[in-house]
């Protein structure tokens, strides 16, 4: 009997720390709704987050997008480039 009421202090003081926790806790605050709408001008438009010019690789490195000389491609894995025949 004294095992049970010692476990139910202890789930008692458990409920109510969470509890106590959960309601100061401000990890995500609420917005305000009279907030004003983020304009398209505010935005740059990136090529997958690697910026104009550049282009993501196959295991999700920047690369340039163009980076064989006219006259020139890409092989695998853009590693080397071969004459445009």
């Amino acid at each position: 009997m004294r095992i049970l009421a010692v476990s139910l202090f202890a789930i008692g003081i458990g409920f109510a720390s969470v509890l106590a926790s959960v309601s100061v806790s401000n990890a995500m605050p609420v917005a305000p709704l009279d907030q004003a709408v983020a304009s398209d001008a505010s935005t740059i438009p990136v090529a997958g987050g690697c910026g104009p010019g550049w282009h993501r690789g196959p295991y999700g490195g920047c690369r340039p997008m163009y980076n064989c000389p006219p006259g020139w491609h890409s092989g695998p894995f853009g590693r080397r480039c071969f004459r445009n025949w």
